[in-house]
Parts: structure tokens; sequence; C-alpha cells
């Protein structure tokens, strides 16, 4: 779940300028203006977090850091990774041409 934060700028004489901003609970250093925005991201690391766990359980032999990024990856690309379980696994071939992060 998002939390909103606010930054106030104090200055003598000069009207005060709020803005809000949404942290993510996940993410603590990430800041959105977009309070959907920033569920979006927190469910995209939760997605994240279990593909990891479950990455971590069908290969024992990788390492924490690599199925990290590889749940990152794959929460990022939800989409086409949903396309592809349902019924076009060619869809898959798009990320094959996507430049290395």
């Amino acid at each position: 779940m998002s939390l909103p934060a606010q930054r106030i700028t104090f200055k003598p004489g000069v009207k005060m300028a709020v803005e809000i901003v949404y942290r993510s609970s996940r993410d603590p250093e990430r800041l959105f203006m977009d309070k959907a925005e920033a569920d979006r991201h927190d469910k995209m690391l939760e997605l994240a977090e279990v593909l990891s766990d479950v990455l971590r359980k069908a290969v024992p032999s990788i390492t924490e850091a690599q199925s990290e990024e590889a749940g990152i990856y794959m929460a990022r690309q939800r989409d086409l990774f949903a396309k592809a379980f349902k019924s076009s696994p060619d869809v898959l071939a798009a990320l094959l041409e996507e430049e290395p992060a």
C-alpha cells in the first residue's frame, strides 16, 4: 500500500507550497506523484517477491540475487507472460529483441 508523503517548504514572507507525493511501502526510496502509480509499483514488487521465492524453490542452485532479478523482470513483463501462459508463447519473442538492461 502506498503512503502519502508531504513536502512543505517554509520561507519567510513567501507563500507555502505543498506538494503531495506517494511513497511505495515496499520501496520507501521511490516517490510517486500519483497514488495509482505507487500502488502499481507495490503490486509489481509483491509479485516479484513471490516469483523470486518460487524460482528459489524450483531451482535450488539459483542465488538470491539472481532470483530477485528474474522475479522483478518477470513481474515487469507480467502482461506478456500472462499472454504466453494463456495461449500465445510466441509473444515472448518480443522480449528477445529488447536490448539488455
